[in-house]
């Protein structure tokens, strides 16, 4: 019988799995490799849910399955070696999890390269991991370009615009990291884990108003429309709390591409106490500045530009230091000036002092984290 290789992470087991593996087993005798779960945790920023000796005895209990076994590598690519050595005739996918990655890889090792469509049992529904996990949680928001803009002693310097997108739940990501954590964890409170039914700028502004209550420093209404809006969306404000006016896309085409785009790489979270407003520097240009980053960043987005993209996201970036220099502290502008500037079209971080590297590129990132934006 022909070698038949699978790979993935296999932790949540579901229907969708077992459909999968006996779809998979019909070509020959099933290989599954399994990512590490330091691989995991590094590509999705958790670990997962059960161990890789766990997953590894449950996988291999299943009948369609002649071995189960634990990845050598990291990366996305992370059965590389081991499909040097195990030399399977066919290696299969789902549609969902195809890359030009996998299939270069197969092509050099002269592996057959199968794309499955998600097709479940008879009687019984599709299911995937991500689908899964996204119909029970509640999203995020992604702030991309003119983050600060939402604060009215910035905007009433000069007006200007941020655009934020609402993303699923792909992974958990790190609190202090500039994905609006906070304000989801009160959303949570009032709403469950879902988003909330009704107008979803009303929700926006109730959500902002439970925050926010009796609260010194009062957080941006950029993370509640960002969180509940869904899309990308582009927010001009003019001194005040709330933008003047909004922009909205939910153009399949154009989210889709956005989701291609963006990659997000790990830091670590900006510490306990943090204060990223320490010395401010705002002057009207800068100011100015910051606004136009954000205006640039919404016509490439609409354009599809991915080089225009990235220029919003550094031009950001580089304001923030000028006007508030805690917001990008030293370790932080060198690792971007070292590893990101020189090679990709542009690239931020989710927060101040901190979070995640948001890369604009429509190449494969090392070690980035990828986004679905919801429409």
């Amino acid at each position: 019988m022909k070698k038949v290789m699978v790979s993935g992470c296999y932790d949540l087991l579901h229907a969708g799995h077992i459909a999968f593996f006996k779809t998979a087993a019909a070509y020959g005798k099933l290989y599954v490799f399994l990512g590490r779960d330091e691989n995991i945790l590094q590509l999705k920023g958790k670990a997962p849910y059960f161990s890789q000796e766990e997953r590894k005895f449950m996988v291999g209990s299943i009948r369609y399955v002649e071995q189960a076994i634990i990845s050598s590598g990291m990366g996305i690519l992370d059965f590389a070696e081991d499909m040097a050595l195990l030399k399977p005739d066919i290696f299969v996918v789902n549609f969902d999890g195809s890359t030009p990655e996998k299939k270069d890889l197969c092509e050099k090792n002269g592996v057959e390269y199968i794309v499955l469509e998600r097709i479940p049992e008879d009687g019984l529904p599709a299911r995937s991991s991500s689908g899964t996990k996204k119909e029970l949680s509640f999203p995020y928001r992604i702030c991309i370009a003119g983050g600060w803009m939402d604060q009215p002693w910035v905007s009433e310097v000069h007006p200007g615009s941020v655009v934020v997108a609402q993303i699923w739940p792909t992974i958990d990501f790190n609190d202090r990291s500039g994905m609006a954590t906070s304000s989801r964890s009160v959303a949570i409170e009032l709403w469950g884990n879902q988003l909330p039914a009704g107008d979803p700028m009303r929700n926006a502004r109730l959500l902002f108003g439970a925050e926010n209550f009796g609260k010194t420093y009062v957080s941006g209404s950029q993370d509640h429309i960002g969180l509940l809006k869904s899309g990308c969306n582009q927010l001009c404000y003019n001194g005040g709390y709330w933008p003047q006016k909004i922009e909205s896309t939910i153009d399949p085409e154009i989210c889709d591409w956005l989701s291609r785009v963006i990659h997000l790489v790990p830091l670590k979270p900006r510490p306990e106490g943090y204060n990223p407003l320490l010395d401010k520097h705002l002057t009207p240009e800068t100011v100015r500045e910051l606004g136009e980053a954000g205006d640039q960043c919404w016509e490439s987005i609409l354009r599809k530009d991915v080089d225009g993209l990235g220029k919003s996201m550094k031009n950001t970036l580089l304001t923030w230091r000028k006007m508030l220099p805690y917001t990008v502290p030293d370790w932080v502008l060198h690792e971007l000036e070292t590893n990101y500037f020189p090679y990709y079209p542009g690239s931020i971080t989710s927060g101040s002092g901190g979070g995640y590297v948001m890369v604009a590129s429509d190449k494969e990132v090392p070690g980035a984290i990828k986004i679905k934006v919801r429409y």
